[in-house]
């Protein structure tokens, strides 16, 4: 039996509206949540700057909403378990994705929960000592830790961080004994650090390149795996003796999973324009950090590869995050 002429008309125009708003077309017609760490930090001040970015290309406003603890837990859980309409997004670092493996009963699935939507930023941690200790080289510290064994404690904001994976990583590859003395932030680390309650420390650039500048701690290597611009001059950890050594902070923005590709598709070609701005590099730069911008696929290539390396080493190595 044929549908009536009026029926078929209708039937098509709804197959219209509905491929319209499934290919992004009318999207955003509201405001978008992007969940992000706690207020005041580093990461804080990027979601912010991206927000506000997208906020104009895209028409709707982009809220910041902070829901840090839990070693980004919180957030990532609250995001996993939103509506796939691309409307509530999160931006969060590496630590989001490596937490299944340093800590028990994670609520999310960090590949299977989320779909990728851009990498967004990357930074090396930097090695750094007390002036006061007599050291001026990556192989001069090795040296000093194996003649003193136990004896010297290196700060970092707290257990499961990526400064504390930069430490275990160092001390596994180095084959020497340092004291690993969490802080409850970054703050208390850089603190305990310059007052000589620690005598060394792996610190995000943006903390270390003021206190290095000053004289008040003396720079030894970056982490990644090849020099940063952010610390010119400055070699790397790998080549200062210890080949294969690398740690970068890396942070990601992702959608729930089963969130449309077309929606996918438009966020991606936002950020990424976005990020790919001379003054949004000069502002991410001036915040310590390299502004990345890239496709799906090699944000999702970026986890996976995470998961494999850090995995390995969390278990040999037994951290376990706050």
């Amino acid at each position: 039996m044929l549908l009536p002429h009026f029926t078929v008309v209708i039937f098509a125009a709804g197959l219209i509206v509905s491929a319209g708003a499934v290919s992004g077309q009318e999207y955003p017609n509201k405001p978008v949540r992007m969940i992000a760490a706690e207020p005041g930090g580093g990461a804080d001040v990027m979601a912010r700057l991206i927000g506000q970015g997208l906020s104009g290309s895209l028409g709707q406003q982009v809220v910041i909403e902070n829901r840090g603890g839990a070693s980004g837990a919180i957030a990532a859980e609250f995001v996993a378990r939103s509506p796939a309409d691309g409307y509530t997004i999160l931006f969060y670092a590496n630590v989001v994705w490596l937490l299944p493996f340093m800590r028990k009963n994670v609520p999310f699935d960090p590949v299977k929960d989320f779909a990728p939507i851009s990498l967004a930023a990357s930074s090396p941690n930097v090695l750094v000592v007390h002036p006061a200790l007599p050291v001026k080289s990556v192989p001069a510290l090795i040296a000093l830790a194996k003649a003193r064994p136990g004896e010297l404690a290196y700060s970092t904001g707290g257990s499961g961080t990526t400064l504390h994976l930069s430490g275990e990583l160092f001390k596994a590859i180095a084959g020497v004994n340092i004291l690993h003395v969490p802080y409850k932030s970054g703050g208390g680390a850089l603190n305990g650090l310059v007052g000589g309650e620690v005598q060394v420390s792996f610190l995000v650039a943006a903390a270390a390149i003021p206190q290095i500048k000053a004289g008040k701690l003396r720079a030894m290597a970056v982490t990644s795996a090849q020099p940063s611009e952010l610390l010119p001059g400055l070699p790397t950890i790998a080549a200062s003796g210890l080949p294969g050594y690398s740690a970068d902070f890396t942070s990601g923005i992702f959608a729930p999973a089963a969130t449309p590709a077309a929606l996918i598709n438009r966020l991606n070609q936002e950020i990424v324009a976005l990020l790919n701005k001379a003054d949004v590099k000069e502002r991410f730069f001036n915040l310590g950090v390299k502004a990345i911008g890239s496709s799906p696929e090699r944000l999702a290539a970026t986890v996976k590869a995470d998961m494999a390396k850090w995995s390995k080493v969390i278990r040999e190595t037994g951290i376990r995050a706050d």
